[in-house]
């Protein structure tokens, strides 16, 4: 039997080492093998009806409350309410979204309470909502019109939006971002119609009627959404937590925050003057009014698009380049040149499809920075965090803006710089991801050579080989700061 020299004066058969390296082969593929398989998750189905559901919902609270644009330059120009400052009218529109945003925490505890759940939840949005409209056909003081389409019409569409925000994402995987933008088209396609219709209802019927009438639409449409919309907590593991500190210590949700916070502050911005900003130029009101339903227009078909870019070249890829395009439309286009109607109409329909990819892309980026399982923990925090922006970002807008036909310079500036600072948060998030991918990719292989390698790493020398490459591949080959730069797909 021919032999071999392992050691000096020690005979080793050469048949008993290539078994051994035989049987260490056979152990690895066993280990491969044994390794239990990932069930495939199979999209679609009840998952697109539960889309049409948020659409719809989101078509009738967010789209309602994209029209009070028109309300403000009603209330503006026709003083509603003697001796009401414009700053005074600005805190009803964002005292509706920042009560949506507050109120998360109640949200959650009712949608993981065993009595209540998503759809009740959803459901008691829609009544809450429908007071909030009903109150403020019978307001005659500023301070009711607070507490009704402030307060309460905000506290409904709160319930309604966190309960209903995370849902589609947990019915899709690889087209979970075009789910996701779908339903967030609803709020588009809604200010679209009620940016048009509350003027027209206005006009026609008086600011009380309007009010009821719309109370009526959103308690009919919006309890049969409710009905629609079903979760799969339980099938995804969702975890509910009213406030997970845990996660303020990771920064790469602190960017994913920053990089909200500052949208926020240029949305509500945009959105609520915009139709004024029509005006002071010397458009009509119906005119002005149309302005703000291309725009939503623009939103209602941008998102579904900036959903299927997201799929195919990345979710933050798509949401930071639309982010940072907002900012440079408002800059470059919106700043010097736009001073018609025709102007007007060219920059609503452009900067309408990417001003609000913060909607459309929130829950996406969500899951890719905190996984699945913790995305409702961490959105919850999430709209906490989003109160003082919706509260105060149309506050300071009126504040800035000055008297005359160039009034909105300043706040035309004050939304642009808040757009960029998002891109910015948001482009350090994205070279953390990638980082993080490159990370798991060198694990993987650590992993996979540590199974190929298991019986040849028993001899010393080739236990000091084996090592010396696997310290060689635990260093990264891409850094944070290079993922500023780099170009992949994430």
């Amino acid at each position: 039997m021919a032999t071999q020299e392992k050691a000096p004066g020690v005979a080793v058969p050469a048949d008993t080492t290539a078994e051994a390296h035989e049987a260490a082969r056979d152990r690895a593929a066993t280990t491969v093998a044994a390794e239990p398989e990932v069930p495939v998750f199979k999209e679609g189905g009840y998952g697109w009806a539960v889309v049409a559901g948020v659409f719809v919902l989101n078509m009738h609270t967010w789209g309602l409350n994209s029209s009070f644009g028109v309300f403000l330059a009603y209330y503006l120009r026709n003083d509603f309410f003697p001796g009401v400052t414009a700053l005074e009218y600005a805190f009803i529109g964002g005292l509706s979204i920042s009560m949506s945003m507050l109120c998360s925490p109640l949200a959650t505890l009712l949608i993981r309470s065993r009595w209540c759940g998503t759809s009740l939840t959803i459901f008691f949005g829609v009544v809450f909502e429908s007071i909030g409209f009903l109150g403020a056909s019978f307001a005659t003081e500023l301070w009711q019109l607070l507490l009704s389409q402030g307060i309460a019409f905000g506290v409904g569409m709160g319930l309604c939006f966190v309960a209903s925000a995370p849902v589609p994402a947990q019915w899709f995987d690889k087209k979970r971002s075009l789910a996701s933008s779908i339903a967030a088209a609803g709020s588009g396609f809604g200010g679209l119609c009620y940016s048009i219709a509350t003027n027209a209802m206005i006009q026609s019927l008086g600011l009380a009627w309007t009010f009821r009438v719309l109370a009526v639409i959103c308690i009919v449409v919006n309890s049969v959404a409710a009905f629609v919309i079903k979760d799969r907590n339980a099938a995804t593991g969702s975890v509910h937590h009213l406030f997970k500190a845990d996660l303020l210590k990771r920064p790469e949700y602190l960017l994913y925050e920053f990089w909200l916070i500052f949208s926020m502050f240029g949305y509500v911005a945009l959105v609520f003057s915009l139709v004024d900003y029509c005006q002071s130029i010397g458009l009509s009101a119906s005119n002005a009014s149309l302005i703000g339903a291309l725009f939503n227009l623009g939103q209602g078909i941008g998102r579904p698009i900036i959903g299927l870019a997201s799929d195919r070249y990345g979710r933050l890829n798509v949401a930071q380049i639309s982010t940072a395009l907002t900012g440079l439309l408002c800059l470059v286009f919106w700043l010097p040149g736009t001073r018609s109607l025709a102007a007007c109409i060219v920059f609503a329909l452009i900067c309408g499809p990417v001003a609000g990819v913060m909607w459309a892309s929130c829950t996406p980026v969500c899951v890719e920075v905190v996984g699945l399982p913790l995305t409702p923990s961490a959105l919850s925090m999430t709209w906490l965090a989003l109160v003082l922006p919706a509260m105060f970002a149309e506050a300071i807008a009126l504040g800035l803006k000055t008297p005359g036909s160039w009034g909105y310079i300043n706040v035309q500036v004050f939304i642009g710089c808040m757009y960029l600072a998002s891109a910015a948060s948001g482009w350090a998030l994205r070279a953390w991801k990638l980082q993080e991918l490159e990370d798991m990719r060198l694990a993987k292989e650590e992993r996979e050579m540590a199974i190929r390698n298991d019986a040849v790493l028993d001899a010393p020398g080739d236990a000091s080989a084996g090592a010396s490459g696997l310290r060689e591949r635990q260093k990264p080959k891409l850094f944070s700061a290079k993922g500023l730069w780099a170009i992949a797909k994430v």
